[in-house]
């Protein structure tokens, strides 16, 4: 098999995400569906992929293999096998990765995942973490660290964390994330995209008790038409939001 720039970009996107779906790299590319199904079952004859198909209703879904990562260089460590229970929520985050590096968000110097941001502190302890400092020493007597489904980044630095929640947290969870966002002082807001209005109003509720309105942003998440029973959904955000800036965030 000869192997494209675009196979490349398949590869960098595949390695970002905890799974893939042939409608992203048809969106990713460009492309057509079966163009884009065609690309993952080459890069899967050639060992790049593996795919899995942990719901018999919903399309098969590829995750980049130690393989695929080598070809393209990465420090990314494989993916975990895919995990039914959170199928939903790494599809979701698979389409706003797609949603801010096409310019929903404004123009956007970086687009940070979540396994690249525990890769890097991973692999480098001593520098500057992405995780967001908890308080409190978790398992084996280390720091207890959150870090945001992804992390965009203006080009004048500015850091906005958003998170796709999907189903509610426990009260006392969820202010302790909430806090140790309002306690870094690299993190301009969070945005909170939800699909239930309860889930919404439970986030607004705990930023109104820690005083933080102003740094927390909930906004709706609409699913595509075949969502949310199917694997195929994909998260629209509103376009609401501007790139971050100190004086007031996400005002569009």
């Amino acid at each position: 098999m000869r192997i494209t720039e675009r196979d490349r970009v398949v590869l960098a996107f595949a390695g970002e995400q905890k799974l893939v779906l042939a409608d992203q790299v048809k969106a990713l590319l460009g492309t057509s569906l079966e163009a884009a199904a065609r690309r993952l079952r080459a890069l899967r004859a050639e060992g790049f992929l593996d795919a899995d198909r942990p719901f018999a209703e919903q399309p098969a879904c590829h995750q980049v293999t130690r393989e695929g990562l080598a070809l393209i260089e990465s420090r990314l460590p494989t993916p975990r096998a895919v995990d039914r229970a959170h199928y939903r929520h790494d599809v979701g985050v698979g389409w706003l990765w797609l949603a801010a590096r096409a310019g929903v968000w404004g123009e956007l110097s970086d687009v940070v995942s979540e396994r690249a941001m525990r890769s890097r502190d991973g692999r480098a302890p001593g520098a500057e973490r992405y995780g967001v400092r908890l308080g409190g020493l978790g398992p084996g007597g280390r720091e207890r660290f959150h870090y945001p489904d992804l992390l965009l980044v203006d080009p004048n630095g500015h850091r906005v964390a958003v998170e796709l929640e999907l189903s509610g947290k426990g009260h006392r969870r969820l202010e302790g994330i909430l806090g140790g966002y309002a306690a870094d002082p690299r993190i301009d807001a969070a945005l909170y995209l939800v699909d239930k209005p309860s889930v919404g109003r439970n986030v607004q509720a705990a930023a109104r008790a820690l005083g933080i309105s102003d740094l927390v942003h909930v906004q709706r998440a609409q699913w595509g038409e075949n969502a949310p029973a199917a694997g195929t959904a994909r998260v629209r955000a509103r376009r609401q939001v501007r790139a971050a800036s100190k004086g007031g965030v996400l005002e569009r």
